[in-house]
């Protein structure tokens, strides 16, 4: 399936489908938070340059899943029977 056929779809999920992507979204939201609280005290801690920077690419790898579970979340609930 062509990626844009799935943005310009307005398909419903089917509601069992719906309840468990959201299950999983949600148990993924949890899981991120732990990451990016993490990542925060991890900059705001005593680090060298080089731990620092990678500290700094886990927190935006972590904020662009978090903004992408987002939006899936979104997507689940407006297309959900």
């Amino acid at each position: 399936m062509p990626e844009n056929s799935i943005k310009t779809s307005t398909a419903k999920i089917p509601q069992d489908a719906g309840e468990e992507i959201r299950r999983l979204a949600h148990n993924l939201s949890n899981a991120l938070e732990v990451i990016l609280q993490a990542s925060y005290l991890l900059q705001i801690s005593n680090l060298d340059d080089n731990a620092k920077k990678w500290a700094v690419m886990v927190d935006q790898g972590s904020q662009q899943a978090a903004e992408i579970n987002r939006q899936l979340r979104e997507f689940i609930r407006s297309r959900s029977a």
